[in-house]
């Protein structure tokens, strides 16, 4: 897993450098797709079925522009320029075991409300890796993120939520960025690997599914930010997997 997590930082690091004004997110798409197949990796996302979009997804990118909060697909007609903002969430499966991680990338200079969203968002997944400690509750990861961001005057994605991950991209338990008190509450043991991963809105927290059936945007246009790592639970604490 940590071969995985590795590869997924390359491509996002590269991707990160190439988010610019001008540049499509097909560009994105290309680029990391030919950094997978170079490496040996299968995509983890191109080919993944989903019940509720009745196919299997078509790229090995997930690319959110602005208001879009995940699912985006990359589109030649996708022109990234001055203002926007890029979610790029991507994973990998190399020797049979799955990495998964996403940044987002202010394209040039960004309003000081998105750059605060961006920093709040990040901010989260720091503290909320801090939390994934043997002994510690699941809650206490959720919480962490909920916390974070609502003291900051931003609202919490529901619908999406962050997993557990290893031979499988989704794994048990799932993890939201808040504390859903309706679900199991597991006390962390070295050796689980969680993806956390905080979606935060700029503005209220409803999401729609747009006619695509994959794209989920804000209800109400405002901006919205993600950032992903696996964390792996060890006796030495915290292990992000997906940064080096």
């Amino acid at each position: 897993m940590r071969r995985s997590g590795l590869l997924v930082w390359q491509i996002l690091q590269k991707l990160k450098e190439m988010a610019v004004e001008g540049v499509s997110t097909m560009d994105l798409e290309v680029t990391a797709e030919k950094m997978m197949a170079d490496a040996g990796a299968k995509p983890a996302f191109k080919g993944y079925y989903v019940p509720a979009a009745g196919e299997a997804f078509k790229f090995v990118l997930c690319t959110s522009v602005n208001s879009e909060i995940v699912h985006g697909m990359p589109n030649v007609k996708r022109i990234l320029k001055e203002g926007d903002i890029v979610s790029i969430d991507t994973g990998v499966k190399l020797d049979g075991y799955y990495g998964d991680s996403a940044i987002t990338v202010p394209i040039g200079e960004v309003s000081e409300e998105t750059r605060k969203l961006i920093e709040v968002t990040r901010e989260s997944l720091e503290l909320a890796i801090d939390q994934v400690r043997p002994g510690n509750r699941l809650f206490d990861v959720c919480g962490t993120v909920e916390k974070h961001v609502r003291g900051n005057g931003f609202s919490i994605v529901r619908e999406y939520v962050g997993h557990g991950i290893g031979t499988q991209l989704h794994e048990e338990p799932q993890v939201p960025n808040y504390v859903d008190r309706k679900n199991d509450n597991p006390r962390l043991k070295a050796g689980m690997v969680l993806a956390v991963e905080p979606m935060v809105n700029a503005g209220k927290a409803e999401a729609i599914v747009l006619k695509d059936k994959w794209t989920a945007v804000t209800k109400d246009g405002s901006n919205s930010a993600h950032f992903e790592h696996c964390i792996a639970v060890t006796e030495n604490g915290p292990w992000v997997l997906t940064r080096p």
